[in-house]
């Protein structure tokens, strides 16, 4: 049975299969990490400002979103809707079957309590919805470190994964579109980004 997103208990367990360490030598702090999320969140506070005002119920959307998400069918980014998308825990693919199927777009979140909006933590795109976050995958390793950090410092981490289907079928343009969405947003965990941000673990 699914549970409701308001229900995010559901998504504050660790990986079982946690393989990263927090580097022991870095003085890691509750104010560190929680710095860190909230420089993300500034970056990223304009893409979700659109989609939080229409959760919000208001009509008048920001000037912005015309430009970051423009009414034009033909451009896949303005189907882009990261909120509307169902929240699955990390653990999903051991369900005895996949809420998702072929090709997709997948986003790694989180919803720090701190933050009136949640951040975004990796982008990827895969032909295979339902088995790609199966086995070894490089952004569990850094999701790992990163929930041992938030354990370590007292502070809550809600992670989730959520499933984008409405983009191309074909590998090539599928992944012309991920690495778009990865230069507009930014995530932490992406190897395109990860020397922008810093992260104030370390993760094998």
């Amino acid at each position: 049975m699914a549970t409701p997103p308001g229900q995010g208990n559901l998504f504050e367990q660790p990986l079982a299969e946690s393989s990263g360490l927090i580097e022991r030598s870095l003085p890691l702090s509750a104010e560190l990490l929680r710095g860190w999320q909230e420089r993300i969140h500034q970056f990223q506070e304009p893409l979700f400002a659109p989609q939080m005002a229409h959760e919000l119920g208001h009509r008048n959307e920001p000037a912005e979103q015309q430009h970051l998400f423009p009414s034009d069918n033909t451009n896949p980014l303005s189907s882009f809707q990261p909120l509307q998308l169902r929240p699955l825990p990390l653990s999903f693919w051991r369900w005895p079957k996949s809420p998702h199927q072929g090709a997709a777009i997948y986003l790694v979140m989180d919803r720090p309590k701190e933050l009136e909006q949640p951040i975004l933590l990796y982008i990827g795109e895969t032909k295979a919805a339902d088995r790609r976050w199966k086995g070894e995958h490089d952004c569990k390793a850094y999701l790992a470190s990163y929930q041992e950090a938030c354990m370590s410092t007292g502070l809550c981490c809600s992670t989730s994964i959520r499933f984008w289907a409405d983009v191309p079928q074909e590998t090539r343009p599928r992944r012309h579109l991920e690495q778009t969405l990865i230069r507009l947003w930014q995530p932490p965990f992406n190897k395109e980004t990860r020397e922008r941000w810093a992260t104030p673990f370390h993760a094998d």
